[in-house]
Order: structure tokens, then C-alpha cells, then sequence
């Protein structure tokens, strides 16, 4: 029932990516970026640039919880503060739309891709249409709602100012370990970052079949216990066990004739809708599980699961970072924020699913 290629290659992403949040290359990439920022309509493209980017070759998850807390206090730095509900949820969208153009941008695009052996280029060439036109939305959102009354709050500063200006804890919070500027954590060094592109790369190769997958493990477990074992325990081990847990609970379903003859009945006929209207309810991961148990027709299947992150707060289970993080710093905004998330997801859904109705 366990499709060990798929969580093989998640653990040894997961990884790696934990290795460079623990020594703040991605916040330290974002507050370099802020320096060349102008206007607050140059910063809210900086900021979902971040998330839609980084998403693609870090996971969505990994994104929002990075670059989310640091938004919103750069939002405060700009005197912006009044914009973060509307930011952090085109945030959020970046993050979910970047995600889905690559093999590696999700959970359930890993497993997808390994389940059908299909080519990296061909995956890309699915997802593309709908990465680029939800783009062109998030800037148009950008031109039609932000100003360009002039932010200079950053400029002049370097980088490592920005960081520490934005990141820098209360005297009574706890300091996180992946803040390389404030002397704490496993420490930035150059020979780390070296070592982790390369397994990342390495990963790239798993992914694409190029070697086998217990090379990839060996080499990222060999190199985890060397260089910060404290990983292991950073690791969010939620995820891969989740999909275990599905594998079974699919893998026995599947055992059931009643059952197994109106999924295939349902998903067959309308893979894409049916993924997307699922997703909605039990968000897109389990959805790719559940239906690629009775379904045969992949690229629909891909483009369904993938659009179906948007739309309710748990279509996309990453959303619920972003939701976390904007209710725990405005309590008082959780409404507000349910409320203009479902509006601008159900827009760009509806926009992303009459695009698959043109072109497929």
C-alpha cells in the first residue's frame, strides 16, 4: 500500500529545507530584496514575489511559514500595517500557485509525479498556463490596490540591518533557532550552505529519477548527522506519517467493491471537478490519495488537485499557517480575514477553472 519513492523523496526534501531555514538563508534572501524597495506598491510585489518563488522549489508550507511573521513586520516597519489582511492573503495565494507548477512545490505533487513517472518537463508544461495567468492576477491585484506612495524606510540598509530590524525577538519571547543574525541557532556559514545545495540538488536528481532513491537517503542522513543533527528533531514528521496513514486507509478502501465502483464512476467522469469540489472539503492532499485510487486520468487529476488549494481556508491545509499567524497578531481581524481570503481565492478559482474549461 506505501509508496516508499514518494516518502522517501519528502523526508529527504523536508530535510534539506529545514537545514536552511535553521540557518535563515530565506528570510536573509527577503530582507536583501527589501533594500531596493520604494514605493508600498514595490513592497507588496517583493513580498508575494517571495512566497510564489520560493514556493516552487521550498513547498508552499515552508514558505508561508518564513516569510508570513516576517511580512507582517515589515508591513509595520513600512507604516503599512493597515494592508496586512489583503498581503497576507495574496501571500498565501503566491504561495499555493507557485507551488503547483513544480514536482517539488507540494506534498501531493511529489506523489503524484512518482506515481505517474511522469517527466519533470511534462509536469511543468501542465501546470504552467494556470501558474502564469494566476501571476498576472496577483500583480494586477498589486497595481489596482496598493499606492505608490513612497516607503524609504529601508533604503540605505543592509541586509543584515533589515533582518535584525524585522526578526529581532522580545526580551520575553523565545528565540527561534533559525535566526542567524542574533548569535543564536546552529549558526550561518558558507561551507553549510555549499553542503545543503548540494543535497538539494541531489534531491532534484531523486526526484527525477536520475538515481536511485536509496543513494539519495544515505547521502542526506549521512550529511544531517554531520552537520546539524538537530533537524531530525525540527522536522515536522506529521506529514510523512499522514501519508502513510493514507496509503493504507486508500489501499484498504480500494478492497471494497461497492465503494471502489462509485469513486471510479464519480472520478472518471469528472476527474478535474471533482478534486477541486473534494478539496474543499478535506483539502487537496488526502483528495490526491483518495482519488488516485480510481482515477487513470492523471492530468486532470494534477490540474484538479492543484486549483482545489484554493478557495476555502482548508482546500490547502499551508493556508492555515498563514491563517495562524495573521489571528495570533490581529485576534480582533479573524473575521475579516476569513472573509477577504474566500473572496480573492473563490476569484482567482473560478478565473483558473474557466481557464481549464478553455484549454483542456
Amino acid at each position: 500500500y506505501i509508496h516508499v519513492n514518494t516518502i522517501s523523496q519528502l523526508v529527504c526534501l523536508m530535510m534539506v529545507v529545514c537545514g536552511f531555514q535553521r540557518i535563515g538563508v530565506f528570510r536573509s534572501i527577503g530582507a536583501n530584496l527589501l533594500r531596493r524597495v520604494r514605493t508600498e506598491r514595490g513592497l507588496v510585489l517583493v513580498l508575494m514575489s517571495l512566497t510564489f518563488f520560493s514556493a516552487m522549489l521550498i513547498t508552499n508550507d515552508v514558505a508561508l511559514v518564513t516569510f508570513v511573521p516576517f511580512a507582517i513586520s515589515v508591513l509595520m516597519m513600512a507604516n503599512a500595517e493597515k494592508h496586512a489582511i489583503l498581503v497576507v492573503t495574496l501571500m498565501t495565494i503566491g504561495a499555493n500557485v507557485g507551488s503547483m507548477l513544480t514536482p517539488i512545490g507540494n506534498a501531493h505533487n511529489l506523489y503524484l509525479k512518482a506515481l505517474t513517472r511522469m517527466s519533470t518537463g511534462g509536469f511543468l508544461s501542465i501546470m504552467a498556463p494556470y501558474t502564469l495567468t494566476a501571476a498576472i492576477l496577483m500583480i494586477a491585484f498589486a497595481f489596482v490596490f496598493f499606492s505608490s506612495r513612497k516607503v524609504d524606510q529601508f533604503e540605505g540598509l543592509h541586509g543584515d540591518d533589515i533582518e535584525q530590524s524585522v526578526l529581532a525577538p522580545h526580551s520575553k519571547s523565545p528565540k527561534p533557532d533559525e535566526i542567524r543574525v542574533m548569535g543564536y541557532g546552529v549558526g550561518f556559514t558558507q561551507w553549510r550552505v555549499i553542503v545543503y545545495s548540494l543535497l538539494f540538488v541531489l534531491c532534484l536528481c531523486g526526484v527525477a529519477g536520475w538515481i536511485p532513491d536509496w543513494i539519495m537517503v544515505l547521502a542526506v542522513v549521512i550529511a544531517f548527522i554531520i552537520c546539524d543533527s538537530h533537524v531530525f528533531r525540527a522536522l515536522d514528521w506529521a506529514l510523512p506519517l499522514t501519508f502513510i496513514m493514507f496509503f493504507i486507509f486508500i489501499g484498504n478502501m480500494r478492497r471494497v467493491p461497492g465503494f471502489t465502483e462509485i469513486a471510479q464512476m464519480w472520478v472518471g467522469s469528472h476527474p478535474m471537478e471533482v478534486s477541486v469540489v473534494s478539496s474543499q472539503m478535506i483539502s487537496n492532499v488526502p483528495t490526491t490519495i483518495l482519488l488516485s485510487g480510481f482515477c487513470d486520468q492523471w492530468k486532470m487529476l494534477i490540474i484538479g488537485t492543484n486549483l482545489g488549494g484554493m478557495g476555502t481556508l482548508i482546500a490547502s491545509m499551508a493556508s492555515l499557517i498563514s491563517y495562524k499567524s495573521i489571528t495570533h497578531k490581529y485576534p480582533h481581524n479573524k473575521g475579516r480575514y476569513l472573509l477577504m481570503y474566500t473572496i480573492v481565492n473563490l476569484l482567482f478559482l473560478a478565473v483558473l477553472i474557466g481557464l481549464a474549461w478553455i484549454i483542456e
